[in-house]
């Protein structure tokens, strides 16, 4: 469980709606951490972003919200200045899904809290303002987390799949992966590793790796068929079959810390980059980036 300032802890019983595919769970004795509902100004750091580093990033083409999932917790860039959103925590694992308001993460309670540590998989449903322990608590920190139509695929040293949050199911890969990605109505997932961007079509469950992919660190859904991904020398790489091929289209001059990606007005992809300098945004495929207007 978080850490709550000034508010009190609790246990409630919770009917969780995941990714919004209609698929319901009824979750009972799920502890509770609910912040103060006014999100405080942020401290910025060297480049300009809050929290310290940033460890994953969400944007919303509707609302024009992005968010930053960082060492200290929740942010909010698209606001000047950045707000901070929810109880503090160390937020190493963040994935968004199909609802603008349902959020999950791992990771470590904030120092000096005596929560159980890592804090396993939370589930948040107010936009991040309070978040719900799952399952694996005192158990996991999900590095690597994503959400698809059919669950969750996440990697705490184990490559792990679970249908609803709580009951997991082991994988066996011939990968370590540094990061996942998945569009959340889709069951393609890709994982980054050092031999390139293997492949699933099936929410984690198998996986294989596409002849001649780049390697890349990097991986982000704009749709279910629109991908990018980010090598660790900064080459932007596209891909319009959901990672099956791949194509080079530019460069990230600054080193990279967290990608999303959304789908424009114009149905054109877009492509976030949080950096060590600040954060970006690619309108033209991931060809030229440009500082965001959330920066």
């Amino acid at each position: 469980m978080l850490p709550l300032s000034p508010a009190a802890r609790r246990v409630r019983p919770l009917a969780v709606p995941l990714f919004a595919t209609g698929l319901l769970l009824a979750v009972t004795g799920c502890s509770s951490a609910t912040a103060p509902t006014e999100p405080t100004p942020a401290a910025s750091t060297s480049n300009g972003l809050p929290g310290g580093h940033v460890h994953g990033l969400s944007a919303s083409t509707d609302s024009g919200e992005i968010l930053l999932a960082t060492h200290e917790g929740l942010f909010d860039v698209s606001k000047d200045p950045a707000r901070k959103i929810g109880p503090e925590f160390d937020m190493m694992g963040f994935a968004a899904t199909n609802d603008a308001n349902v959020f999950y993460a791992s990771g470590h309670p904030a120092a000096g809290d005596p929560a159980p540590n890592p804090v396993g998989l939370l589930r948040s449903s107010d936009g991040g303002e309070s978040w719900e322990t799952l399952s694996r608590e005192g158990e996991s920190d999900f590095h690597a987390l994503a959400g698809t139509a059919s669950g969750i695929v996440a990697f705490d040293g184990t490559l792990r799949t679970s249908e609803d949050g709580i009951s997991w199911s082991s994988v066996e890969a011939p990968f370590a992966p540094f990061a996942l990605a998945a569009d959340p109505t889709s069951n393609t997932v890709l994982a980054t590793t050092e031999a390139g961007p293997y492949r699933s079509t099936d929410s984690g469950k198998t996986w294989s790796l596409p002849d001649g992919a780049p390697v890349i660190q990097y991986a982000a859904f704009a749709s279910q068929q629109d991908a990018f991904g980010i090598s660790p020398d900064g080459m932007v790489h596209f891909s319009d079959d959901a990672g099956a091929t791949w194509a080079s289209v530019g460069r990230v001059g600054a080193s990279v810390e967290a990608i999303a990606a959304t789908t424009g007005p114009e149905g054109k992809p877009l492509l976030h980059v949080a950096t060590a300098e600040g954060l970006l945004v690619s309108t033209d495929t991931g060809a030229t980036f440009a500082p965001s207007a959330g920066d």
